[in-house]
């Protein structure tokens, strides 16, 4: 991507290398962690999930496991963002960036995604500004290694997007969130996505002129994905209509949001 960086680059320099192939003994199941924790937010159970991560990252800790570690540090930093704990939320992108540097991580697709994991979570805790040249070492990692359609990119550019909106940058930001709409309407059901990018959207034509009329525009396309026929109404559904329920609120469109959050309830009662 052809674009001016707002700040200093990323010295990737310390994150990069020869990646660390080394075993660690005896490690933790990753996957079966994860389709637990898929379970429990399936059904809502946020605080529990928390707790959850938490213990299986001390046992990886305590075993030496760092690729487990980090695999529960991923996981962690978007369970943070859930719940809003900011002080833990940068500890743990601290703690993530920290093991990629030790491991010389940078260069791979599973360093880089951890990474745009914890650029993510700072930029949703105020360090938008720092988060930027992180999501660029991303783009380079991914740039190199995917397929210009991966639905990778899609989460990407969109949270470029949103840092880029952050630190007043329309123009960047209007043209990463169409990159993002670009890769992610190619994916399977991208409904839940689409929606939360038009909402994002929504905010950032707001923030720079309330009468713009394509605050609107927006909202009432995400309200048209977010009832497509052919969207399932699982748990993830009802995590993205929970977190487009405020925004519908906020622009006046309180019947919209009163029916999302009752959506949202149902999902996970019947879950």
């Amino acid at each position: 991507m052809d674009y001016q960086e707002p700040c200093c680059p990323f010295d990737a320099t310390p994150y990069t290398g020869t990646p660390d192939t080394a075993p660690t003994g005896e490690t933790i199941d990753v996957p079966s962690i994860i389709a637990q924790l898929d379970k429990m937010y399936e059904q809502g159970d946020e605080n529990n999930a928390e707790q959850f991560l938490e213990q299986w990252r001390e046992r990886a800790t305590s075993l030496g496991d760092w690729r487990g570690e980090l695999g529960m540090l991923s996981e962690l930093l978007g369970q943070y963002r859930r719940s809003g704990n900011k002080e833990k939320g940068l500890t743990a992108a601290k703690d993530a960036t920290e093991l990629i540097r030790s491991h010389r991580m940078a260069d791979t697709v599973s360093g880089a995604t951890v990474m745009l994991n914890a650029a993510t979570t700072m930029k949703c805790f105020g360090e938008a500004k720092a988060s930027i040249p992180m999501f660029t070492q991303v783009s380079r990692v991914y740039s190199a290694n995917l397929d210009p359609g991966d639905y990778r990119f899609g989460g990407l550019y969109n949270n470029m997007a949103l840092s880029y909106a952050d630190i007043g940058d329309t123009a960047s930001a209007e043209r990463f969130f169409k990159l993002a709409m670009q890769v992610i309407s190619r994916c399977r059901n991208p409904e839940n996505e689409l929606a939360v990018t038009l909402c994002n959207m929504a905010e950032m034509y707001y923030n720079r002129d309330p009468e713009d009329e394509r605050v609107n525009d927006c909202m009432e396309k995400a309200w048209e994905y977010l009832n497509s026929p052919d969207l399932p109404w699982n748990g993830y559904h009802a995590f993205t209509v929970s977190k487009c329920a405020p925004s519908f609120a906020y622009f006046g469109f309180f019947l919209y949001a009163k029916e999302l959050k009752e959506r949202a309830e149902k999902i996970y009662a019947g879950n």
